[in-house]
């Protein structure tokens, strides 16, 4: 494809159909509907300097090159934009030799992302159709390729515009801004679905579900994300199709987890995901549970629920969240039951209990949703801790106060008290919350108080060490180290 030419034919094409006198007042792929400067309030001034510059160096380059997708779906709604994909004529190798900053990542669709410091410009070539099910290029290599249930292995055959658009999966994606002549392309009637709040798949729903079965849980998101409805033809064939998500890889799982339930519509995409009985493949073992009707599965329930409530305020009040926490709430009555499935056919200690059962319970997990190390180690901290919590005497108290993850341990705790409901939690959960307000003397007064469970033994060591006269046993205020023995 060669970019010597200022203006493709297919620019051409789109311009020449710009400027046609009949009015057209339906999209289609060959024949869209084009808004003009002053008929949309698509502008410059609210997109991302970096993708301006994205589209003005390919442009410039020789390529056609448009803004695409969320950013401006997101505008046409009255929202501040965040996602900036651009779609272009120029192959990822072509959009290679313009940018320096520029990296190529995946097989499956072949992408190029402009690094600018902490923000990415994703870049696209226009796709094209298939002519068949497994295509090759010139040296025999795949550039496309479908599984027997019609998922699509392999996505890099390119194309015009056109067929972009119509391989795009719903109508409010396939928006083209460009910034040349400030005109936004509507090839599938998306600014009317925008107007009208509907998310509809563009193509035959049983084929583009198939093709990427995630698409199903895409819908939802962009349903509770933008206050939309999906249409009766999109929505009708998901719970038909939902095993289609076993085919889905686990790291790309745990990408849609992050999508789904750590951006402010935790709640919202859980009951929509139950509704569709997709919830499943994101979590086997709580899925199972909550469909029991055991006393520990209405509990489950109410705490899944408070915590991606507390989720959801957190991040809409621009507050940190850690996808540990939710694991952590999702995971922690299913723990339970393989804790006390163990005490009742071994007899291991407690702790040999508690890692047997997570043992069990984490790479079940794992293929379903493949959880980073980073924040496997912050689950295990934080059900952990809750046995810690409730060992208050001698040292104890304090040495779990300075654990780096007691402020995690102690909002689950809280949860727990709150679902539980009982007088042991309530006033455990009572106790550190004072413990965390009052003076060092006050705290070292309710230590002595706690009462020491029954079969728990005080250490009484023969010699005691005198006392240092260089620092006290606890430092003062909130420790941020060890307090000295």
């Amino acid at each position: 494809m060669s970019k010597a030419t200022a203006e493709t034919s297919t620019q051409k094409t789109v311009n020449k159909r710009a400027s046609n006198k009949k009015k057209v007042t339906t999209a289609s792929f060959d024949n869209p509907l084009v808004f003009t400067r002053d008929q949309h309030p698509v502008s410059r001034q609210l997109m991302s300097p970096n993708a301006l510059k994205v589209l003005h160096r390919l442009n410039k380059g020789g390529f056609e090159a448009y803004l695409v997708g969320g950013g401006v779906r997101d505008i046409l709604l009255g929202l501040e934009p965040k996602d900036f994909d651009i779609a272009t004529n120029a192959t990822p190798d072509q959009i290679k030799d313009l940018f320096r900053n520029c990296r190529l990542i995946g097989r499956r669709f072949r992408l190029a992302h402009i690094v600018f410091g902490r923000e990415i410009i994703e870049v696209a070539t226009f796709r094209g159709h298939h002519d068949s099910t497994n295509d090759t290029d010139k040296k025999g290599k795949a550039i496309a390729k479908q599984s027997d249930e019609g998922m699509l292995l392999r996505d890099n055959i390119y194309g015009t515009i056109e067929e972009d658009a119509e391989r795009r999966d719903f109508t409010i994606n396939a928006l083209y801004y460009s910034s040349k002549d400030f005109k936004v392309y509507d090839f599938a009637n998306g600014v009317q679905d925008v107007k009208d709040k509907v998310i509809r798949l563009i193509g035959d729903p049983h084929t583009r579900y198939r093709e990427d079965p995630v698409r199903m849980l895409r819908a939802i998101r962009f349903a509770t994300k933008l206050d939309m409805q999906i249409s009766a033809d999109t929505k009708a064939p998901i719970k038909e199709l939902s095993p289609l998500m076993a085919s889905i890889p686990a790291a790309r799982l745990f990408e849609e987890f992050l999508k789904m339930f750590i951006t402010g519509k935790a709640v919202a995409n859980f009951e929509q995901l139950r509704s569709y009985n997709l919830f499943g493949y994101f979590f086997p073992a709580v899925d199972q549970a909550l469909n029991d009707e055991s006393e520990q599965a209405s509990y489950l329930l109410d705490f899944i629920m408070l915590a991606m409530e507390n989720t959801d305020k957190r991040i809409n009040n621009n507050q940190r969240v850690t996808p540990a926490f939710l694991f952590a709430a999702m995971l922690w009555y299913p723990l339970q039951r393989h804790i006390q499935h163990i005490k009742i056919t071994t007899q291991l200690t407690p702790q040999d209990v508690f890692f047997a059962a997570l043992n069990e319970i984490m790479p079940e997990q794992q293929r379903s949703i493949a959880i980073p190390k980073r924040f496997q180690a912050v689950i295990k901290d934080i059900w952990i801790l809750q046995d810690k919590l409730s060992r208050r005497e001698g040292k104890k108290a304090f040495k779990t106060f300075e654990h780096l993850k007691f402020r995690a341990g102690y909002d689950f705790l809280l949860l727990r008290a709150q679902i539980e409901n009982t007088a042991e939690l309530k006033e455990l959960a009572h106790w550190w919350t004072d413990f965390q307000e009052v003076s060092n003397e006050a705290r070292l007064q309710m230590i002595k108080g706690v009462n020491v469970p029954q079969g728990a033994k005080r250490r009484n060591p023969k010699k005691r060490r005198k006392p240092s006269t260089k620092a006290t046993d606890i430092p003062a205020g909130q420790p941020t180290s060890k307090p000295t023995e």
